[in-house]
């Protein structure tokens, strides 16, 4: 079983800003960024909230773009689409990794003002 994902051509500036305005989708860029090159399973982000919470802040990027979702029997493995994004926007996800990386943990589960 394979999940939908956006053609390079399909991906918008609009759809990626969209998704990346949150602070929990943000958090999960920087931490993909801070890992690259290595898939991340969706256990690894449990420290920015539940699991219903993450499934959809998780789709919301795939349906974006912005990172790839893979199935593995009752895993899924994700990681950030870097060479599509750059492509499609070139500087663009250096610009947004700098800002999730120095992004407080604390602000992506929305505790802080």
């Amino acid at each position: 079983m394979s999940l939908p994902h956006p053609t390079i051509d399909q991906i918008t500036l609009p759809n990626v800003l969209s998704a990346l305005g949150d602070d929990t989708r943000l958090a999960i860029v920087g931490m993909l960024a801070r890992n690259e090159g290595t898939s991340m399973t969706c256990g690894q982000f449990s420290e920015l909230g539940s699991k219903t919470s993450l499934s959809y802040h998780l789709a919301k990027l795939r349906e974006a773009g912005v990172v790839k979702v893979e199935p593995c029997g009752t895993s899924r493995f994700i990681s950030l689409r870097r060479a599509d994004l750059d492509r499609r926007f070139p500087g663009f996800l250096d610009s947004v990794i700098a800002t999730a990386i120095s992004l407080p943990p604390v602000l992506a589960r929305g505790d802080a003002a």
